[in-house]
């Protein structure tokens, strides 16, 4: 986070120093506006299409593998296992039911039999324990 910080004032002080010597030059009559806006240009390009490739070959920070013998474990079933994906995406019972093609009351069914088999009392409880137990990715 600090690092994003500081790439980024660096790039606003980049731009008031161009902006201050792209007026100085154009006061003293030395380059045109057109010429000092196409210098401008051209640098942000080049910037933009720098961090843009930094930010593509960037590697995921820690994947992590899901422990399929921890959910046999648990006794949670593969349906169970497709709610308890859903509910990390954030999506309701509702929405659940929808993609899924079930209906809302077996959704809760299915988030009631995750509740106790992980020992939460809260969906997002849940959700904390399953990344803890390593049966979701991070």
């Amino acid at each position: 986070m600090k690092k994003t910080i500081f790439v980024f004032s660096a790039l606003i002080i980049a731009l008031l120093i161009l902006f201050q010597l792209s007026k100085y030059a154009y006061v003293s009559g030395d380059i045109s506006i057109e010429v000092a806006i196409a210098i401008a240009s051209v640098l942000f390009f080049i910037i933009g299409v720098y961090i843009n490739k930094k930010s593509l070959t960037q590697e995921p920070s820690n994947p992590s593998t899901i422990d399929v013998q921890k959910i046999s474990d648990l006794g949670i079933s593969d349906r169970e296992y497709e709610v308890l994906v859903q509910i990390s995406e954030g999506l309701s019972n509702k929405e659940i039911a929808d993609k899924l093609f079930l209906s809302e009351s077996t959704i809760k069914t299915h988030v009631s039999n995750l509740l106790v088999k992980l020992d939460a009392k809260r969906r997002t409880q849940a959700i904390q324990k399953a990344k803890d137990l390593q049966i979701l990715s991070l």
